[in-house]
């Protein structure tokens, strides 16, 4: 697959077979990719945890926690509406058979400075994605506010000054319909700049 069509036709799809699993090749081939992002001082500054069968388990259990501090009930028993919904959160990571957590650890380096290392680590994310895609395979960028907190960074071991920047949920596509996708004109995003102005 060329680089613009795979740019152009990637879609986040996080409809895939649950328990149909992906070869370790493919899954190594889509890590490396990762590895090919721009990094300023070639810190490679990403860690990535690659969860398959009950190595999603923690992952589940973590979200759990997280959606329960959020209840009304804290400490007392939950209603049954608000267990049912526990149960579907601590589920969530079962809904591919490939989790990858991608963590950012920025580089005790001087002249290293944090927002580089997050934008590498966010664009390693985004070669995991491309890659997915030109194999045949459906993946997802999760995130959300549970991705930052204090129990997701305990579990993944992250330092004061990492993060998780999120979760790729990856498996063999179960709707293979593209949604349809459109983008502003690049013109109305784009200053051309051919003189002086200051």
């Amino acid at each position: 697959m060329e680089t613009l069509e795979a740019i152009r036709t990637r879609r986040s799809n996080g409809k895939v077979h649950p328990d149909q699993p992906v070869d370790r090749e493919l899954i190594e081939t889509i890590l490396e990719a990762g590895t090919w992002a721009p990094n300023h001082h070639h810190t490679e500054p990403w860690i990535f945890y690659v969860q398959q069968g009950e190595g999603r388990r923690p992952l589940g259990k973590t979200l759990r926690k997280i959606a329960a501090e959020e209840m009304e009930g804290e400490g007392e028993a939950f209603s049954e509406k608000q267990e049912k919904k526990l149960e579907k959160t601590e589920g969530k990571p079962f809904r591919a058979p490939v989790v990858i957590t991608i963590v950012a650890e920025p580089v005790d380096k001087d002249k290293v400075v944090d927002i580089e290392e997050y934008a590498a680590t966010h664009a390693a994310a985004q070669n995991m994605l491309l890659a997915a895609h030109a194999l045949g395979l459906g993946a997802i960028w999760r995130s959300g506010r549970p991705t930052y907190h204090e129990k997701m960074r305990r579990l993944y071991n992250v330092s004061d000054r990492g993060a998780v920047v999120g979760f790729i949920y990856l498996g063999w596509p179960a709707l293979t319909k593209k949604k349809e996708s459109w983008r502003e004109p690049v013109e109305d995003k784009t200053t051309w700049v051919y003189e002086d102005r200051s």
